[in-house]
């Protein structure tokens, strides 16, 4: 038996299916990849920092939007749903239903199992593609670290982490500290995991 051929959409037939759908799908290249659930715990840790960055951003212009706001790479075509995504610029959008940003400063993933590979990965490659992107977060769900990557001239990223629950990451582009033990609140990590939380040495 001959496998069979791919079926493959084009932007606006994604469009149009994806809005209509019951579940959310990213798109490139011609095809479509419906994305899995969220754990509790993945949800938990979108929330409160999402939360945090709400917080301290209230009485400036800045705006964050979680889970659903789909984005689109305009270089390479890439649809997709970051977990947190900020704004301090008018946003621009795709077309006039105003559900496909196109200008983030911010994105983060909360990192799971099945999509950890390639949000450090090819995701990556693709974001760093934004001219308005400053920074690229990535959030541990199965031990207490952020890593944080930061846009240079020349196209150069510098990259730092924090494994400290006393620790925060600073995102100077706009002014705010995630404090990891406000991301992590009311977070239980399971018993196997605690091996592989990072500690100082002095």
């Amino acid at each position: 038996m001959y496998p069979q051929p791919k079926t493959y959409v084009t932007p606006e037939e994604y469009l149009a299916i994806e809005r209509q759908a019951e579940y959310k799908s990213e798109y490139w290249n011609g095809e479509m990849f419906a994305m899995a659930g969220a754990s509790e715990r993945h949800v938990l840790i979108t929330t409160n920092t999402a939360g945090e960055l709400r917080t301290q951003l209230k009485s400036r212009p800045c705006r964050v939007y979680s889970i659903d706001l789909r984005v689109k790479v305009r270089s390479t075509g890439l649809y997709t749903y970051p977990d947190i995504v900020v704004i301090c610029e008018k946003p621009v959008f795709d077309d006039k239903q105003q559900d496909t940003l196109l200008n983030p400063i911010v994105l983060i993933e909360v990192l799971s199992p099945s999509t950890e590979a390639y949000d450090r990965g090819e995701k990556f490659s693709h974001y760093r593609t934004i001219e308005s992107l400053s920074d690229y977060l990535l959030i541990s769900q199965t031990r207490p670290r952020i890593e944080h990557f930061i846009r240079q001239p020349h196209e150069q990223w510098i990259f730092s982490d924090c494994h400290d629950m006393d620790g925060a990451i600073a995102i100077a582009s706009i002014g705010c500290t995630l404090a990891l033990a406000e991301v992590y609140d009311k977070v239980e990590f399971e018993k196997e995991e605690e091996r592989f939380t990072f500690r100082s040495v002095t």
